[in-house]
């Protein structure tokens, strides 16, 4: 969730999910799992919404929508690139991190 999250503050808050929700015809837990799928199938090597509509079920058309209306493939990279600061294709450990520097523990 710790992309998500990132990647929503990048083009507009957590508002978005329903909003995106709604235009393209999904329920938010959908939308949700597009956008973390589509965040990681970014950082892997093939087509992006292939790979995530392999992953979610979603059709390629609806996963092409939504990429589209985050920006395109240059907003995914740009906010996968954020949260991943270390590079190693995976945010959690860069969300962890995040999260100790907040509750003061790193």
């Amino acid at each position: 969730m710790g992309m998500l999250d990132g990647l929503l503050g990048q083009i507009g808050g957590a508002g978005k999910v329903a909003e995106l929700a709604t235009k393209f015809g999904l329920s938010e837990d959908q939308v949700t799992g597009a956008m973390s799928a589509l965040g990681k199938a970014h950082k892997e090597p093939g087509d992006t919404v292939q790979s995530a509509a392999s992953a979610t079920g979603l059709g390629q058309d609806k996963l092409q929508g939504l990429l589209g209306a985050i920006g395109g493939e240059d907003m995914l990279g740009k906010a996968t690139s954020f949260l991943d600061k270390d590079g190693d294709g995976s945010v959690m450990d860069d969300v962890a991190d995040m999260a100790k520097g907040l509750f003061g523990k790193k």
